[in-house]
């Protein structure tokens, strides 16, 4: 029989790019409050295997579909929200944006990107 660790990978589907750009904004004193459900998120969406919007809204059912690929996800409570766009294909999940409500009632969350 494989160790547990073995096959914990082949179970986890999705890949996670950016997570380093979540990491370091918990360092930052307004955004230390999320590390917890950031943690928490990072976890389960690693071992997550969407196909498709759907499957995803049945497991984050407070999740905001925004277009085939865009999605915001509310992080503790509705504090943070967290923006990622998904290739379910690739099983890929990109982060595009992380912060408060506040800031987030500020963005254009259709055509924002990386590092804006």
């Amino acid at each position: 029989m494989l160790p547990f660790k073995v096959t914990f990978m082949y179970l986890c589907k999705m890949r996670i790019i950016k997570e380093k750009t979540l990491a370091s904004l918990c360092n930052e004193s307004k955004y230390k409050m999320a590390t917890g459900g950031l943690q928490s998120w990072v976890k389960e969406v690693r071992c997550a295997n969407w196909n498709n919007s759907n499957e995803l809204k049945s497991s984050y059912h407070n999740a905001s579909i925004i277009n085939s690929k865009r999605v915001v996800f509310n992080i503790k409570g509705n504090d943070y929200r967290l923006l990622v766009d998904i290739e379910y294909k690739l099983k890929i999940v990109f982060i595009v944006w992380f912060g408060t409500h506040t800031e987030y009632d500020k963005i254009d969350v259709k055509t924002i990107r990386y590092g804006e």
